[in-house]
């Protein structure tokens, strides 16, 4: 074009989840039959949603009110009933004006970096969802300034380094915490969440934290809130939905929680920023937050959510017993979320590790896909996974990290067919390392 369009961030948003999605499809129609482990929808996967919420909705969709706008922040009912939820956990307390809707928390997130000064950083974790990490970098036409995820410490936040970061980096202004943590399936205990946010009282900066799956969490472990831990002394942002705990990811309704707004002007007026942006578009989804306290206050709600969770923890453990003994593979067992990251050990992959194909046109387009010597080692396994085994993973270089491994979610429903796919993915990986004939593992 005559004039130059690209944002100059345009680069950075890349998002692997769903681009694996047009491999995974190209190669269905040459018969391959794909088994999607990459998408975190539990819907797509087989989760019914219990005749109880469906009447619910059914109810609310006769009701002429939910068809209208919502107001801009959200509608009251559903605000007063969020600020009374996070009131009643103890610690910050909000009251409807600190709660905002969003179509979604991919629209929330796009605000909430897109709406920064350029030079103001947020650092986020490594490995990273990819939304948080290519919004951030997007917004800063940068790569992400980002913090370890220990995979060897249950793949905690590594406190010195996060120090270390806003030390030597003074245009880092908040951090970003996912807990329960996607990808890594990882929970942050009290003590870790209370040793980030002194962090910040120290440095002055502000959080963001995602707990979309805050009330997804088993194996003994119990992700502590924010709103818990915070105090009075630090601004943050909290956000959270009902894609994935209803479960309903097609409702696109996702919420952010302001704590402390008052305790910082400039904090303040950025808040303010994100609601008059929010104003240009006049609202977010009516239906879903009418019925949202209807079905969170249902008295079947909570075993609904338990019954979820145990399936999950169960699972948890299955693809942790499986996959824990491949040798050159680093693996934690889930405890929140349903997403697990695996880590092979530094040297065991390289660009000449293969997987038989039986069809020659497949073996032909994988070929093709991973001759580039800048492909990310991981992804050329995923791929050659993808294609051997039809089972469809994310490479775990895709979420802002050096590390090489990939992320699986534990949603297939039928128990069977889920043990047969994590002993697939092991012996792959088996098969995989001692494929290469430069190593001599044959």
């Amino acid at each position: 074009m005559r004039t130059d369009i690209l944002h100059i961030g345009a680069g950075e948003l890349n998002y692997e989840i769903r681009n694996i999605v047009s491999v995974g499809e190209k190669l269905q129609k040459m018969g391959v039959q794909v088994n999607w482990e990459n998408i975190g929808d539990p819907i797509a996967k087989g989760e019914q949603v219990p005749d109880w919420m469906k009447d619910i909705v059914a109810e609310a969709v006769h009701e002429d009110a939910t068809y209208g706008y919502s107001p801009t922040k959200g509608l009251l009912a559903a605000r007063e009933y969020v600020a009374a939820t996070t009131n009643s956990r103890g610690g910050a307390q909000i009251d409807a004006d600190d709660v905002i809707f969003f179509n979604g928390l991919g629209d929330a997130i796009s605000k909430v970096y897109g709406l920064l000064k350029p030079t103001a950083r947020i650092l986020v974790p490594t490995p990273s969802y990819t939304t948080h990490s290519s919004a951030e970098a997007a917004h800063a036409s940068d790569q992400p300034v980002t913090y370890i995820l220990d995979p060897n410490h249950l793949w905690y936040p590594d406190l010195e380094d996060i120090e270390n970061h806003i030390k030597y980096n003074p245009a880092v202004a908040g951090i970003l915490v996912i807990n329960p943590d996607n990808p890594t399936g990882a929970v942050y205990p009290a003590d870790v969440m209370r040793a980030i946010v002194e962090i910040c009282e120290k440095n002055d900066l502000f959080i963001v934290c995602d707990e979309i799956y805050q009330n997804m969490t088993y194996n003994g472990t119990t992700s502590a809130p924010l709103c818990t831990v915070i105090g009075n002394k630090v601004s943050a942002i909290c956000m959270r939905g009902i894609s994935k705990e209803m479960p309903w990811p097609g409702s696109r309704c996702g919420w952010i929680e302001v704590y402390n707004r008052r305790r910082d002007p400039m904090f303040a007026t950025y808040v303010q920023s994100i609601l008059n942006a929010k104003m240009l578009e006049v609202c977010s989804t009516t239906l879903p937050q009418a019925v949202l306290p209807r079905i969170k206050q249902h008295h079947q709600y909570k075993e609904h959510l338990q019954s979820r969770i145990k399936r999950y923890e169960r699972y948890s453990n299955l693809a942790y017993d499986i996959l824990k003994n491949v040798k050159g593979l680093l693996v934690n067992r889930s405890n929140g979320a349903f997403y697990m990251s695996a880590v092979f050990e530094e040297g065991v992959l390289n660009h000449q590790q293969t997987l038989p194909i039986g069809n020659d046109e497949v073996s032909e387009t994988v070929e093709q896909l991973v001759s580039g010597s800048n492909i990310q080692p991981d992804k050329r396994f995923v791929y050659y996974l993808l294609a051997a085994t039809g089972i469809c993973v994310v490479p775990l270089s895709s979420f802002a990290t050096e590390l090489q491994g990939f992320r699986v979610t534990l949603l297939e429903k039928n128990e069977e067919d889920f043990v047969e796919i994590f002993n697939t993915i092991a012996s792959g990986i088996r098969q995989y390392i001692a494929s290469c004939p430069v190593c001599g593992h044959h």
